[in-house]
């Protein structure tokens, strides 16, 4: 079975992401991973699906729905990062709009090991709000981290907090 790497973008409306996968489901195309958001009045659509139909065939039916469509094959990978080896952290950051944010936050996790499994940043009227999560090696000192984190939320008028994932309660 193949592996594709489908992009979706189009304006949002009720049905959407009903229409795009019902149309991955009919032609048997199976969604191993994904993530859906919205931008500025635009639904972003993000898959992998496995399945018998190759990567131009599915972007040929999506793009059917009046949306922008990319597809490509890829190679089955599974993270093995810090996920297994490491702990689970979620930062937030509030605060006004301005160019830089993503890198001033992103340059500070990076440079400690830190990787970025998944954000989302949304401005309303005047404020700034992103949300990661963030998985960091065993050996990272937080407490400097946090404090480095501390000093980039200054520097940007914004607070940023910085907690560990609690594990699921049985």
């Amino acid at each position: 079975m193949a592996l594709s790497a489908v992009t979706v973008l189009g304006i949002d409306r009720p049905g959407v992401i009903a229409a795009v996968t019902g149309s991955l489901a009919e032609c048997g195309a199976n969604i191993t991973d994904s993530t859906m958001t919205l931008l500025g009045g635009h639904i972003a659509m993000m898959f992998l699906v496995s399945g018998d139909l190759d990567a131009e065939e599915i972007a040929k039916r999506l793009r059917a729905h009046d949306l922008v469509v990319t597809a490509a094959a890829v190679e089955a990978r599974r993270h093995f990062g810090c996920a297994s080896n490491g702990h689970g952290y979620v930062l937030t950051l509030h605060g006004p709009d301005r160019p830089g944010i993503i890198s001033a936050v992103s340059t500070v996790l990076a440079a400690v090991g830190g990787n970025i499994t998944g954000m989302s940043t949304r401005l309303t009227g005047h404020l700034y709000v992103l949300i990661a999560d963030v998985e960091l090696p065993r050996a990272v000192d937080t407490g400097a981290l946090e404090r480095d984190l501390a000093v980039i939320g200054s520097g940007l008028d914004s607070e940023i907090t910085f907690r560990p994932v609690e594990p699921a309660r049985p």
